[in-house]
């Protein structure tokens, strides 16, 4: 009969998500201080399942989870700790367990714990590692942050480019303690250190042991330079197919390589960044502290309110229309909504289009007139919907026919606007998705208060 830990295993690879009922036994492990029962509930378990365990539990809970599980966390589950969390549990960790953990990490895992980590903290790990490693490492962190040497690791498996199939595969035999846990290709290198090619593990096993390397390289080869900004190793990485790339220095020799799984981790993380900083929420996390959270969120709250007061100065040049006719006040806020949330729709196509770098100079004017239609044409059908509304409603043609133009008129702009200030503030150097809201709803506002508003006071008073 299975027991607990295999049922929590069954429903993790149905769902690929922590069952409550695991959490609730960690918990109760952790307060009766059973020590077996917490090793046996952590085992089977996946490093990305723990971490998330670890993320989803209070501060005291982990902290005594961390000190009772006999067996110690590992490198792989720090590398899966969000950032602000991974720095609370290492300062949780006895030296030893800590550099137990660290040793286990190829040098670019090392790199990602230790970049963004007080000196002391950066200190701890470095001091763990051995002279080679710590020598990797800190020659990783001597280039730009963001960047592919940062990404890297430095453990690569290459080869002089005159070797044949045979001689590599016997290399590999007589050298399998010191290959990397994982690689996709053999980096071929002619005598300066330059890489000129590659091979993959699959193509080289099935070809004739006599064959020399160089005869079967991959078209796809495209060394990287160690200063490449590390968004454009992930486009690269998802533009061309790419498994795995060589790194290059500025003389061009070989210095490390970049996986796939490094490539994708970044580019995940700019999609996120992106999404976050489109709601103006900066870049933090579920176990940020709340003081940390106001201070990400305050900044562009206090632009919002900026902007609110610019349309309701827009507003104010009106009061006489609004206080002879009250229903313009119970209309204007949906000509506002309407133009807010297609500026919204608008906005996010063009943001993850210029992050993908699939909107350019050249497609620029056939993505803007189609977003004016899409908007005008929008606009018209809403149009006639808030026409009848008006119509029924306050029984005024007039009326219907105001907020049925103003409609049109915002629902247009906002689909210029949209488009148009992504694409300005990306020109400027701004980044486009931490700036382009608070621009896009204030320009919406302000079109549809005063389109609204000021076709009012012409045609009705």
């Amino acid at each position: 009969m299975a027991d607990d830990t295999d049922d929590i295993l069954l429903e993790e690879k149905d769902s690929y998500a922590l069952d409550d009922s695991l959490r609730g036994q960690v918990r109760r492990a952790v307060l009766d201080d059973d020590v077996a029962a917490i090793d046996r509930l952590m085992e089977p378990l996946h490093p990305a399942d723990v971490a998330d365990l670890l993320e989803q539990i209070s501060a005291a809970e982990r902290e005594s989870l961390l000190q009772l599980w006999s067996t110690g966390i590992d490198g792989e589950v720090l590398s899966e700790l969000e950032e602000g969390l991974r720095e609370e549990v290492i300062a949780f960790l006895p030296s030893h367990v800590l550099a137990e953990a660290v040793r286990e990490l190829d040098s670019d895992d090392v790199v990602d714990l230790v970049e963004y980590m007080e000196d002391a903290q950066q200190a701890a790990i470095l001091d763990a590692l051995d002279e080679a490693d710590r020598a990797a490492v800190e020659e990783a962190l001597s280039y730009p942050e963001d960047s592919a040497g940062r990404l890297m690791q430095r453990e690569v498996v290459r080869a002089p480019e005159h070797w044949t199939v045979g001689e590599m595969i016997d290399h590999l035999r007589h050298h399998k303690a010191d290959l990397p846990e994982q690689f996709y290709h053999i980096i071929l290198v002619d005598p300066r250190m330059k890489p000129t090619g590659y091979v993959t593990l699959g193509r080289m096993l099935s070809t004739a042991r006599e064959v020399e390397l160089n005869q079967i390289t991959e078209d796809s080869f495209r060394p990287i330079p160690a200063t490449q900004p590390e968004e454009e190793v992930a486009y690269a990485f998802n533009q061309y197919h790419l498994i795995s790339a060589p790194v290059v220095d500025d003389d061009g020799r070989l210095v490390g390589v970049i996986t796939i799984d490094d490539a994708m981790i970044v580019q995940d993380a700019e999609a996120e960044e992106d999404i976050l900083r489109l709601a103006g929420v900066g870049e933090g996390g579920l176990n940020d502290r709340v003081l940390e959270t106001t201070k990400q969120r305050f900044p562009w709250l206090a632009v919002n309110l900026v902007t609110a007061i610019l349309a309701s100065l827009v507003i104010a040049q009106f009061e006489a229309a609004i206080a002879q006719i009250v229903a313009l006040a119970v209309l204007m806020p949906i000509v506002a909504s309407m133009g807010g949330n297609a500026g919204t729709q608008s906005l996010t196509v063009a943001v993850r289009a210029i992050a993908t770098k699939d909107l350019t100079r050249s497609n620029l004017m056939r993505v803007v007139l189609r977003e004016a239609g899409v908007g005008l044409i929008n606009g018209l059908i809403f149009a006639v919907v808030m026409g009848l509304v008006g119509l029924v409603w306050f029984g005024s043609p007039m009326l219907g026919g105001v907020i049925a133009a103003a409609m049109v008129i915002n629902l247009l702009v906002a689909g210029l606007a949209g488009i148009l200030v992504p694409v300005v503030l990306d020109r400027l150097g701004v980044d486009p998705a931490l700036a382009s809201g608070a621009f896009v709803t204030t320009v919406t506002d302000v079109v549809g208060f005063f389109a609204f508003l000021g076709l009012a006071v012409l045609l009705l008073i």
